[in-house]
């Protein structure tokens, strides 16, 4: 069964109440995310109960810090199917607006998890806060579990080797400084773009290397350049590619974008919808001296991300 998103928490059916619930924000739905996915999943087993997750849309960062820079790992869709994948069967997505901004830590326990969702078992992650000002943590949780009469546990910390405690913004840093493959470490499966193919300046067909382009809109910015790419197509197909990411200063192009080149590929895209995954880093962003050396440039990267992803091609 496909996953069951529920906007909001209010006027809830009983039928879709009484999950086992994963509580947080859930940005790339990460290895340390799903540590508490994985306690929820143990209590609902326990508990003949749904699975469940709850998230906020939009994330509270743009409501707290409104001047910060795009971060998003994951859109609410990406988002998503990374939860169903787990085997959650319902997304509470709920409204942080004004009134969930000024909820006190006891009214969102006791009204929005218990009284508006029905909450059965809310597992947590060991550095949770929630309610006005941040005020509660896990432990306020499993008080305010006995009173309103769900079960609480709280999930340790996820640490990696090359990063320490795995976090989202661990996975930011990664994506930020280029290196997509620690980025899939810790995510569990590569960072990615998804985004509707926009018109082009279509420089790209004319010299021999036809790009998709989609904005990168909220996603935290990666280090620009050029990447190995997977790409998934809105009808499953997954195709091969090399891409770049950034301004394209050669072609005075200043919008940050991906242009993804797709190997053996030439329909038209436009107005579709594409989920570009970053595999590797080939080189980054730089000035050539026209178009000529543009193309050079391009047929190379398309090499190396041949080499890297088709090696037996």
């Amino acid at each position: 069964m496909p996953i069951t998103v529920i906007h909001g928490w209010k006027d809830i059916p009983a039928h879709l109440k009484g999950a086992s619930i994963a509580f947080g924000n859930f940005d790339g739905v990460h290895r340390g995310h799903q540590r508490v996915i994985a306690d929820a999943a143990k209590a609902a087993g326990a508990l003949d109960a749904p699975l469940a997750a709850v998230t906020f849309e939009p994330h509270p960062s743009r409501m707290l810090s409104p001047g910060r820079p795009p971060f998003r790992l994951t859109l609410p869709g990406q988002q998503a199917r990374a939860l169903e994948a787990l085997g959650v069967d319902r997304l509470y997505e709920l409204p942080f607006d004004p009134e969930m901004h000024a909820m006190t830590d006891e009214a969102f326990a006791r009204d929005v998890l218990a009284g508006g969702l029905g909450a059965r078992h809310v597992a947590v992650g060991f550095d949770v806060t929630f309610g006005k000002d941040r005020s509660g943590d896990g432990a306020v949780m499993r008080n305010y579990g006995e009173r309103f009469g769900f079960t609480v546990s709280i999930a340790e910390a996820v640490t990696d080797p090359a990063v320490g405690k795995i976090s989202s913004t661990a996975v930011r840093e990664a994506i930020t400084a280029g290196d997509p493959r620690l980025a899939t470490q810790m995510l569990g499966r590569p960072f990615a773009i998804e985004g509707v193919v926009l018109e082009g300046q279509k420089l790209g067909r004319r010299l021999g290397f036809p790009t998709a382009n989609v904005a990168l809109g909220d996603y935290v910015r990666p280090r620009l350049g050029a990447y190995a790419t997977r790409t998934r197509l809105a009808d499953g197909r997954v195709v091969p590619g090399v891409s770049n990411i950034g301004e394209n200063p050669t072609v005075t192009l200043v919008e940050p974008r991906l242009e993804a080149w797709l190997f053996e590929f030439d329909e038209d895209l436009y107005g579709q919808i594409i989920e570009t995954e970053l595999v590797a880093f080939i080189r980054p962003e730089a000035v050539l001296d026209g178009l000529e050396a543009l193309t050079a440039q391009v047929m190379a990267d398309a090499a190396e991300a041949r080499a890297i992803l088709m090696p037996d091609f």
